[in-house]
């Protein structure tokens, strides 16, 4: 049983408008920027943060604790120092890392992100593209998001939905991951309206066995889920937000696909299916 909320955070960057990443014992040269000098190389591979610097060496994960990246955002300069690095004890696959991030400022520092489900404030960078909805396009990893564990982007990697991983079928978890978000933020109609509240429990499942469900009786069959948003909904999971008859308005192309007679478990095109109460 899990959490969902309306709203993330995300920073957007792009490797090539990092204006520094400064790792802590790393040569004069390197933490001097100067136009002589030419600036690391960043990327990510899954959750890993990457650093190749001038000299050809490769800096990663946790051996980046004290750097700092300078990112140009709106015309300002945010300093983001990497606090602290760990393995998610959460991930089967060793793959997923979790990153304290601060923001520096002249008067000291701050998380970058809110307090998770378990009080944690930490986050993850993600390779490729978001939209305003939050839903991610794949790309190289020189282009990557900054997002935080208490957001539905950051939940939907830790349930096992890491947009780089193949889905047992091969096809690409990415649509898995990003059926993930809309289902979080309560996205029937996936155009980023979001028809949840924050901290509202649901139960949500596959067919691929990444997530099962926790067969909690007080939870009931609300809807199931694409990268596109709600492929069906038999019930919504908050009426005093949206009802049935609201969401026929809404969403027009789920008009004929609303209620327990027209959705079920085993829709075709549902790839995460939830339950709430």
């Amino acid at each position: 049983m899990v959490t969902c909320g309306r709203f993330d955070f995300r920073l957007r960057l792009r490797a090539a408008l990092l204006a520094a990443a400064i790792c802590a014992g790393a040569p004069p040269a390197v933490t001097q920027q100067s136009p002589a000098v030419p600036a690391p190389k960043i990327d990510v591979v899954g959750t890993t943060l990457r650093v190749r610097l001038p000299d050809g060496s490769m800096r990663e994960g946790a051996a980046l604790v004290g750097a700092v990246l300078v990112v140009a955002v709106g015309g300002q300069t945010l300093r983001i120092r990497i606090a602290g690095v760990e393995q998610d004890a959460r991930d089967p696959h060793g793959e997923v890392l979790l990153y304290d991030f601060r923001v520096t400022a002249p008067n000291g520092e701050e998380p970058l992100c809110m307090p998770d489900p378990d009080g944690r404030r930490l986050g993850l960078p993600l390779a490729g593209r978001s939209d305003p909805a939050g839903i991610l396009s794949a790309t190289d990893g020189s282009i990557f998001e900054l997002v935080c564990t208490s957001g539905a982007q950051g939940k939907c990697v830790r349930f096992g939905y890491a947009p780089w991983r193949p889905a047992p079928d091969r096809r690409p978890m990415i649509d898995w991951y990003n059926a993930c978000v809309r289902l979080l933020r309560g996205d029937y109609c996936g155009d980023g309206r979001p028809f949840t509240r924050d901290g509202t429990l649901v139960d949500i499942y596959d067919r691929i066995g990444v997530q099962k469900s926790d067969e909690d009786p007080s939870m009931k069959f609300e809807a199931a889920w694409g990268p596109g948003g709600a492929v069906c909904v038999a019930r919504t999971r908050i009426p005093d937000i949206i009802t049935l008859d609201g969401l026929a308005k809404s969403c027009p192309r789920l008009a004929d696909r609303l209620g327990p007679g027209a959705c079920h478990e085993n829709v075709s095109g549902g790839l995460i299916i939830n339950r709430s109460r």
